[in-house]
């Protein structure tokens, strides 16, 4: 349904992308668009280096002929380009529907700037709808699970499955993906996340959006700024 929108946008954010930068790509199927097109420029002379936000994202980069790096090749990010599956008025993020989540935080918050891609059904009033993905060391997930519901955050948690198995990540953890309806304080609940031992990363992105560019079905653009 959402295709066009997520092309839309997808495209128009390459041209975010100036000749020799070193920029982040993340992951998702609005990404997919983006990495599309920033390939074409490439073929075309732009010349641009890029660290993916996971496995997918660097065969889909290496497919399109984009150069990529390393994490530990750089200090800072010129730009990183993601998508997000939740994105509130602040420009608050719930990410991770993919499970790259870990990756994609640890780019963007070495970026300079951060740039979410999506169709306008991203767009919430209050975060929570989408499961808010937690990721987890295998050996404490069980014990992880407890106390998060001890939170009284979510009224329903799952271990993430792929294929009839339980999902792993790229960096080989779990993801608990808890279904909390309406997150009223994404600040205070990143926090308490974070303190729970075994948490590894949370899909909440607080404070790191700088704009979004928002892909509709009839072909609009619109551009959020933050801050």
């Amino acid at each position: 349904m959402f295709d066009v929108a997520k092309k839309t946008a997808g495209i128009y954010a390459a041209d975010f992308v100036n000749h020799g930068m070193t920029i982040g790509i993340g992951s998702g199927s609005t990404v997919y668009w983006f990495i599309e097109e920033l390939g074409k420029r490439v073929r075309q002379g732009l010349n641009v280096t890029a660290i993916a936000t996971s496995h997918k994202t660097a065969q889909l980069a290496t497919q399109a002929g984009i150069t990529l790096t390393d994490l530990h090749a750089i200090d800072r990010l010129s730009l990183t380009i993601d998508g997000a599956d939740e994105i509130d008025p602040q420009g608050q993020l719930i990410k991770g529907g993919g499970g790259a989540l870990l990756q994609e935080k640890i780019v963007a918050a070495a970026s300079d700037k951060l740039l979410i891609i999506a169709d306008g059904s991203k767009l919430v009033e209050c975060l929570g709808k989408f499961p808010l993905p937690v990721e987890v060391i295998p050996f404490a997930h069980k014990q992880v699970e407890h106390k998060i519901f001890n939170l009284n955050i979510c009224k329903k948690m799952t271990l993430r499955q792929a294929n009839g198995e339980i999902f792993v990540t790229d960096h080989h953890n779990y993801i608990l993906d808890c279904e909390c309806e309406k997150i009223n304080d994404a600040y205070a609940l990143n926090i308490s996340l974070h303190l729970i031992p075994g948490v590894v990363e949370t899909g909440l992105f607080i404070g790191m959006t700088d704009q979004s560019i928002i892909g509709y079905d009839d072909g609009r653009v619109e551009i959020i700024k933050y801050g």
